[in-house]
């Protein structure tokens, strides 16, 4: 095959990929707001590298009952939020004690006891966001140590 018929078809996959992730955040803001405009949302997440990532969104009511719920579930930018009725009228305290979430896979669980934690911890004022660590940084991280643990037996042969 011709180089630039391979560039060509790396552009337009780079292309539909901003094309469908885009989408996919606007799917992500147009179900937020349509919750928000009922109350209080509790967002849980269970983010994957390899495997399917999770986030499920909780309208929740004043009295901590989850009034509306959704869920995105996959690996791939075609992923989509779907109705998750089984999680209606459930108290969010007492959300992760539920029968119906042991029916639920792992990852699901995993997301609702995000969502749980940070609503609990929100609601009690004790939650602070944290910024997620960048791939580079950690990179960087692992680097400095490799280079100060060479530098400690270097200086440890050295005595």
């Amino acid at each position: 095959m011709n180089i630039f018929v391979l560039g060509t078809i790396a552009i337009i996959a780079y292309i539909l990929q901003i094309f469908l992730g885009m989408k996919q955040i606007k799917n992500f803001n147009s179900v937020y707001i349509r919750m928000k405009r009922k109350g209080k949302v509790a967002i849980g997440r269970r983010p994957g590298k390899i495997a399917s990532g999770t986030i499920l969104l909780l309208g929740v009511d004043a009295a901590g009952v989850i009034q509306d719920a959704e869920m995105m579930q996959g690996t791939s930018i075609l992923a989509r939020f779907k109705p998750r009725p089984q999680f209606i009228g459930i108290d969010i305290h007492q959300l992760m004690d539920a029968p119906m979430l042991s029916e639920e896979n792992k990852l699901t669980r995993q997301a609702a006891a995000n969502a749980q934690k940070v609503y609990v911890e929100v609601e009690s004022g004790n939650h602070r966001d944290e910024a997620p660590v960048s791939p580079i940084f950690n990179v960087g991280n692992q680097l400095s140590l490799m280079k100060l643990s060479i530098q400690d037996k270097l200086t440890k042969k050295g005595c």
